[in-house]
């Protein structure tokens, strides 16, 4: 085989490796995968909320804001997470906790029947909206060392919705808490501060025309 043939097979081999190249560079340009302005990955099924302190905020309300809209029917459903060691119905038996009829407006630890830890037999008090709301949240940080093993119930409208159905079950239901007054932002002052700013001006314009015009009255008289 002479130079011209080699010449030849070099020339086809150079050929198809660019066109190859050429091809693998094209291909990538025209699917190139899109990135994600959002870094990590998508989890089908769950929902990012758009503001993770929605939780917090709403847990720093107070329970009465709640209990303005509180359902005690649904309270009633929230109830069957007691069930097990309470009874609701007036008269009704103490078993491994105490029998919750009227329970709101009552003393802490106040049926003489039932073998109260040493921790809620000394915490003293009564049983009100926040009190009572407080230790279905969290019996064990409310008052520590009781022998309650309920881990509690963290949303505020179950919560009141709960505490809801319980004031009903009472020979003298309490009356809702009164719901705290929201306090009005500050910015409200701006436009009129930004008002006084804007008549400033104008009123030096005016107080600028007031002596060209003098000399022209003066002439009429």
């Amino acid at each position: 085989m002479d130079s011209y043939e080699w010449n030849k097979i070099i020339g086809w081999v150079l050929a198809a490796a660019i066109a190859v190249l050429g091809l693998s560079i094209l291909t990538g340009f025209v699917y190139s995968p899109g990135h994600s302005e959002t870094k990590g990955y998508i989890v089908e099924g769950v929902e990012v909320e758009a503001n993770a302190g929605g939780a917090g905020a709403e847990a720093a309300q107070p329970i009465a804001a709640f209990l303005a809209t509180a359902n005690p029917a649904k309270g009633e459903a929230q109830f069957k997470k007691c069930a097990a060691c309470h009874t609701i119905t007036k008269g009704g038996a103490t078993g491994q906790g105490p029998n919750l009829y009227g329970i709101l407006g009552a003393k802490v630890a106040h049926i003489a029947s039932f073998a109260y830890s040493d921790a809620v037999k000394g915490h003293g008090g009564n049983w009100g909206w926040d009190e009572l709301s407080h230790w279905i949240e969290s019996p064990r940080k409310y008052i520590p060392g009781n022998k309650m093993s309920f881990a509690g119930i963290s949303k505020p409208q179950d919560r009141a919705d709960l505490l809801a159905y319980l004031n009903s079950q009472s020979d003298s239901p309490l009356p809702l808490p009164a719901v705290p007054a929201v306090a009005e932002a500050p910015a409200a002052e701006a436009p009129a501060d930004a008002a006084a700013s804007d008549a400033a001006p104008a009123a030096g314009e005016q107080a600028a025309a007031a002596p060209a015009e003098a000399p022209a009255e003066a002439a009429t008289h």
